[in-house]
Parts: structure tokens; C-alpha cells; sequence
């Protein structure tokens, strides 16, 4: 490798992991002028014009850094992220169920790229959410459930969806899987109490809100419902949901 292209790299590189962006994108250009073949190179320029906005350019980076290297994960899960961002997603999926299918021939796909592609799948239910299309929302956050059963958040929103429609069964599930991946994951552990006072399980309700006020004695939402469920005069509606 020619000396200087080696310089070029390794500084461009030491600027991108330390967060330097408009240092590291002036180096990494200029090895691109003197040489085409570095994927990891496409890449880096490919996250810092996401950060930028400059989503069409990002594709483009991307796009080459996985012609270069078809079994770059990393680059396909940044163009996956960069073509959902693009509202384009069909090809998306079509990346996403090639990464699948690769790392179901004998390899179990890394923490990072199952924790993207779950990430991923996230997104897409909130576009499918803002459309109206919820069966679809509730299929994207269910797949990315499967990913990655210990995310809390992931997990919540899918027992929202689930509550929304009516399945409080399966919200409840959701909600205690939540609880026990992350104890102090507070907005299930509300939702919890809630679904437990809808149903008139106040004893229950009031366990799981005391436990909510331990960790974070000045929530607001757990002081409203526990003081409706300690309420001798409680009517039987049920308590206003919370998001």
C-alpha cells in the first residue's frame, strides 16, 4: 500500500472512533480519490452522512461498501437503516432477510446486528402505527421482540399494542417480560398497575405501584393511580391509560 494512503487512513480512522467527523470525512475523502477498494472506508463516509441528513449520499457510501464486501454486516445494517430512513421499505427487507438467511447457516447472528435489525423493525411499526396500519405495526414489533427478548422498551410498546386492541392478556405478558429484563424500566411497571386496576386487582395494583415509588419516589403517574386504588370511593371505570 502506498505510504501516504496509509497515513491517510489510519488518521481518518483515529478521528472516526473518537467522534471527530468533519476531520476523519476530509481524510477518508481523499483515500477515496487515490483508491476504491477500502469497504470500511465507504462505510465510515456512509454513518457520517447520515449524521448530516444526507441520507441519498449515506446510501450511495453504503451501497459500496457492501459491492465491495457482500459479508459486511455492519454496512448492510447502516443501508438498512439509511433505506428505512428513505421510506424504502421493501428493499430493506429484502437486505434484512438476506442477513437472516446468512447467519441461519450455522452462525448466530452478533448481539449488535440483532439489536440494529430489531431497532430496525421498531421504526417500521412506528410508520406502520402512524398510518393506521396496526396488525402490521404489532408483526414489526413482535419480530423484533423475537431479536431481542431483554429489551424493555421493545417490549412495552408491543404490550401497548396489544392493550390497545383489546388482547390485555398478552399485554400483561409483555408487561411483566418487561419488568423482569428490566426492573427499573418504570413506564411497564405503571402499565402493569393500571391493567391490575382496570381489572380490580387492587391489592395487586397497589404491590406494583409501591415497588414503582421505591425506585422513583416522585412519579408522578404511580402517586395518581395508587392514590386511586386506595381509594374507598373508586367507581368501576376503569383508570385513564398511559402511554
Amino acid at each position: 500500500m502506498d505510504e501516504h494512503i496509509r497515513q491517510l487512513l489510519l488518521l481518518g480512522r483515529e478521528h472516526y472512533s473518537k467522534g471527530e467527523y468533519d476531520q476523519a470525512a476530509h481524510l477518508l475523502k481523499q483515500v477515496v480519490e487515490r483508491t476504491d477498494r477500502f469497504a470500511d472506508v465507504f462505510d465510515m463516509l456512509g454513518v457520517i452522512a447520515h449524521g448530516r441528513g444526507e441520507l441519498a449520499r449515506a446510501r450511495q457510501y453504503f451501497e459500496k461498501a457492501v459491492a465491495l464486501n457482500p459479508n459486511y454486516t455492519e454496512a448492510q445494517l447502516n443501508l438498512m437503516v439509511t433505506l428505512n430512513d428513505l421510506g424504502e421499505y421493501d428493499r430493506a427487507r429484502q437486505i434484512y432477510a438476506g442477513i437472516r438467511h446468512r447467519g441461519s447457516g450455522g452462525r448466530e447472528l452478533d448481539p449488535f446486528a440483532k439489536g440494529k435489525i430489531a431497532n430496525m423493525h421498531a421504526e417500521l411499526s412506528h410508520a406502520y402505527q402512524d398510518m393506521g396500519m396496526i396488525a402490521e405495526a404489532t408483526g414489526e414489533l413482535e419480530k423484533a421482540v423475537t431479536l431481542c427478548p431483554a429489551f424493555a422498551d421493545l417490549r412495552t410498546r408491543l404490550g401497548i399494542l396489544y392493550r390497545d386492541a383489546g388482547d390485555l392478556k398478552r399485554a400483561k405478558e409483555q408487561f411483566e417480560a418487561a419488568r423482569s429484563a428490566n426492573p427499573r424500566f418504570l413506564q411497564a411497571r405503571i402499565l402493569l398497575g393500571v391493567l391490575h386496576l382496570s381489572a380490580g386487582d387492587n391489592d395487586r395494583a397497589i404491590e406494583e405501584l409501591d415497588q414503582v415509588l421505591e425506585l422513583d419516589p416522585v412519579n408522578k403517574a404511580a402517586q395518581m393511580y395508587l392514590r386511586i386504588a386506595r381509594s374507598p370511593s373508586r367507581t368501576s371505570h376503569p383508570p385513564p391509560t398511559t402511554e
